[in-house]
């Protein structure tokens, strides 16, 4: 089977490329109440894969790289479990499976790249979370990275997909009633 994912040092970004420990902000739930002073922003570290087209990137015209969170299944669980959304190891079996075909819009997995053939070794991108980084912070990052992970075709086209149908979702206010 051909791998889903290649390893590159290129110095252009395209979608799909795992940046490992990228500097996000962290705003506080009270940010910008008070406006007598400035305003603090803390930073955090997180995976990101990109997720801005890769012909929006190859030019560098752009000052904002749209990115997404990437987690290890068993780092999402536990994240899940301390805001109080923890299951029993059969609701994550049938969870993860539901993920796994596409039943969840604002997540997806994909298989790691270091042991694809291991489902608790997949990598969670969560859709519900996009941040815009500057361009020239994500290149710099990406040459000091050396070596990092992209995503092949055809696993970068569904993923790219799976980003579209998380975002293009219509609810309505009604439907045609059952039969």
């Amino acid at each position: 089977m051909e791998p889903f994912w290649a390893l590159t040092n290129e110095p252009i970004l395209r979608q799909g490329d795992l940046l490992l420990e990228c500097w996000i902000p962290e705003f506080p739930h009270d940010f910008a109440t008070n406006t007598d002073g400035p305003v603090v922003i803390q930073a955090d570290q997180a995976d990101l894969i990109v997720i801005t087209q890769s012909c929006d990137l190859e030019h560098g015209r752009l000052s904002l790289v749209a990115m997404c969170p990437v987690w290890c299944v068993a780092a999402f669980e536990a994240a899940q479990k301390s805001h109080g959304r923890s299951k029993s190891p059969k609701g994550w079996r049938d969870f993860w499976n539901n993920v796994r075909k596409g039943r969840s819009p604002t997540l997806h997995l994909l298989a790691s790249p270091t042991n694809p053939s291991d489902a608790r070794s997949a990598l969670v991108v969560d859709f519900r979370t996009v941040y815009s980084l500057p361009f020239a912070y994500l290149t710099r990052r990406a040459a000091q990275t050396g070596d990092r992970w992209r995503l092949r075709s055809p696993f970068l086209e569904h993923f790219s997909q799976a980003f579209a149908r998380s975002f293009m979702r219509v609810g309505l206010p009604s439907s045609v009633p059952e039969f």
